[in-house]
């Protein structure tokens, strides 16, 4: 059980390298991630232990399960705005979403309304796990000429990739910024997984992390002493564009 008003830590050897979280599902009620606002805090004040100070929260946007919008995010973020105030949790917080490229996306594309976004164009989105959209192409198209860079959530965890990272290239010549998830690196997800993202890292084909958090177990992931020795081995802060985010 995690202790909201645990003493924060001052060793760095604790801390995340990064102190802009882009990807992570605390806010309450509207996804699978915190079921409630008390849950949220918990997850904040863990993530502020470790060294984040900015966090974007990225609610799915799901056509059949989450069809989330500003209607359902923004009371939500207010919400969890309040209540880290409450409990004097200097998180600073913003929303965007996390977008499944499937129909549902295509039609929001295509609509008048602006989609929600980490910072200026850059837009989060999500592919399925286990097989690859047959029309990604024509999608890419619509994204890059609608205005927005795309932003592909954890493709270390998309098991078609698994066979040819090569095609971890060409997602990022195409206009991709790849993002790998730090609890990738340690076999969370497995092993297969935690080698795509030690390659994707190693070769400098990641452009951000994010932590990807859900729930507790996540969290208590993250703080583990061993895991942490691996985000400093490969995760370094130059060269991500995390920082580059809202401060």
């Amino acid at each position: 059980m995690f202790n909201l008003f645990r003493k924060k830590t001052t060793d760095t050897a604790s801390l995340l390298p990064v102190q802009v979280d882009m990807h992570s599902h605390i806010l309450p009620g509207i996804d699978d991630g915190a079921p409630d606002v008390e849950t949220s805090l918990v997850l904040v004040r863990g993530l502020y232990d470790l060294g984040i100070r900015t966090c974007i929260a990225t609610p799915h946007i799901i056509g059949d399960l989450y069809r989330n919008s500003d209607e359902t995010i923004e009371p939500a973020l207010a919400k969890l705005r309040q209540a880290c105030a409450a409990a004097a949790i200097p998180m600073q917080i913003t929303a965007a979403a996390e977008y499944m490229l499937d129909d549902y996306f295509m039609e929001l594309l295509q609509g008048p309304a602006r989609l929600r976004t980490l910072k200026h164009n850059l837009l989060l989105t999500e592919l399925p796990y286990i097989a690859e959209p047959v029309n990604m192409p024509e999608m890419l198209f619509h994204i890059i000429t609608g205005g927005y860079q795309p932003v592909l959530a954890h493709p270390e965890r998309y098991l078609y990739f698994h066979h040819n990272y090569e095609q971890y290239s060409w997602l990022k010549d195409q206009g991709f910024i790849l993002q790998v998830n730090f609890l990738s690196l340690t076999g969370y997800y497995g092993k297969n997984v935690a080698r795509a993202a030690r390659y994707l890292l190693d070769k400098g084909l990641a452009g951000m992390v994010g932590t990807d958090l859900h729930h507790g177990r996540h969290l208590a992931a993250l703080q583990s002493a061993e895991n942490q020795q691996l985000f400093r081995k490969y995760i370094k802060d130059t060269g991500l564009q995390n920082k580059e985010l809202p401060a």
